[in-house]
């Protein structure tokens, strides 16, 4: 008997307007499936960050990323534990682009002048709480301005 035949199906998300959350990143975040949902060993959610910002480099404890571009235009900085940050340059990313950010790699985006960078992003484990995102001493991109 699978996990669902003996209870209701799981409730379907629905996407709110606005942000439910803003990540310690300084980015907005909808919560789309979590354990709300049913879901236990992973967890999804639409990020937002609005023209011309570039968000607040972190790092993740526990948690590995997949990142999908859904929309707009921008850049990704990903840096591994073992790196010299100098040497890591970031990517250019749009529409239609994917990419992971491993666990303990640091990480920093920024979204064109000219549009909002909108990204689905698949984590697993499920996110597991408000301690998981440290900031990192340093970042690829720039100051952060959020």
């Amino acid at each position: 008997m699978d996990q669902y035949q003996a209870h209701q199906s799981p409730p379907l998300s629905i996407r709110s307007d606005q942000p439910d959350v803003i990540a310690p990143d300084g980015s907005e975040i909808r919560l789309l499936i979590n354990d709300q949902h049913s879901a236990v060993t992973a967890s999804m959610v639409e990020v937002t960050l609005l023209a011309g910002q570039t968000s607040k480099p972190v790092w993740h404890r526990n948690v590995e990323e997949i990142w999908y571009v859904l929309d707009g235009r921008g850049q990704v900085w990903r840096c591994g534990p073992d790196e010299d940050p100098e040497s890591v340059s970031g990517i250019h990313v749009g529409k239609g682009d994917s990419f992971v950010i491993p666990v303990l790699w640091r990480f920093q985006f920024s979204a064109d002048v000219s549009e909002n960078l909108v990204i689905l992003c698949f984590t697993s484990p499920a996110w597991p709480g408000d301690d998981e995102a440290q900031a990192s001493d340093v970042g690829g991109l720039g100051p952060p301005n959020i």
